[in-house]
């Protein structure tokens, strides 16, 4: 009898995909609420072009900054964590061996059954290390230029998601004309993000979207209702 092959179908997200949900989804939001609320205190679309591209140049740095600093730390304590683990096994073999079959344990596989691995993993360091970091410590080697990539890709997605809800202030002459068009374009952008995203987490896409619009609407909502009080 033929037998179809048995196809994995787990998602895993990509860093990047990670990063482009992180900088859009904040650069559609913030810059639509600082401008509905705007809208609600101020006559002139100058004002809030102005104030819309200060914004989005300032939570770009900053979204990016953090995006560098992140993957940085992960870095540099994968290295740290490495050189402690290569001195350890080589300096309490051991007591290194021992934890060995404490990992195993944990998954069930008792000492006589996990004493072949650990005699294969003792005889290459390396392997015995790297299988440590993983398994004893839980930590992946970083990808090399991770923390560079992330930076920019989290800024470039801040900036796009940002200009489109400022961008009917720069089309029409006053604020009354571009805030229903800031609203439709920018609905319609978090909800397409939402299913998007939802496709990329696994989450159901209709779910996602929705939950997408109902945040993205809240926000600005408040910040309208709350700037036309203080007003």
């Amino acid at each position: 009898m033929t037998q179809n092959p048995h196809v994995e179908s787990h998602f895993r997200a990509s860093d990047t995909i990670r990063d482009i949900v992180i900088g859009m989804s904040d650069g559609l939001t913030v810059p639509f609420a600082l401008a509905a609320g705007l809208s609600g205190a101020v006559a002139s679309s100058h004002i809030i072009t102005t104030a819309g591209i200060a914004e989005i140049a300032a939570g770009s740095v900053a979204m990016g900054l953090g995006g560098y600093l992140a993957p940085r730390g992960d870095a540099e304590h994968y290295a740290h964590e490495l050189q402690r683990e290569r001195q350890e096994v080589q300096t309490i073999p051991e007591q290194e061996a021992a934890e060995i079959v404490e990992v195993f344990e944990a998954y069930g596989v008792s000492a006589e059954q996990c004493a072949p691995v650990v005699a294969a993993l003792r005889t290459d360091r390396e392997a015995w290390v790297r299988f440590m970091m993983r398994f004893e410590l839980g930590l992946e080697q970083p990808e090399s230029g991770r923390a560079t990539r992330s930076a920019t890709t989290i800024a470039g997605a801040y900036i796009a998601g940002g200009l489109i809800p400022i961008a009917p202030y720069f089309l029409t002459p006053g604020v009354s004309e571009a805030l229903p068009y800031s609203i439709a374009v920018t609905l319609i952008a978090l909800a397409l993000f939402g299913f998007i995203k939802g496709n990329f987490t696994g989450t159901p896409r209709l779910r996602s979207a929705l939950q997408t619009l109902l945040i993205g609407g809240a926000a600005a909502a408040a910040a309208f209702v709350l700037a036309r009080a203080i007003s």
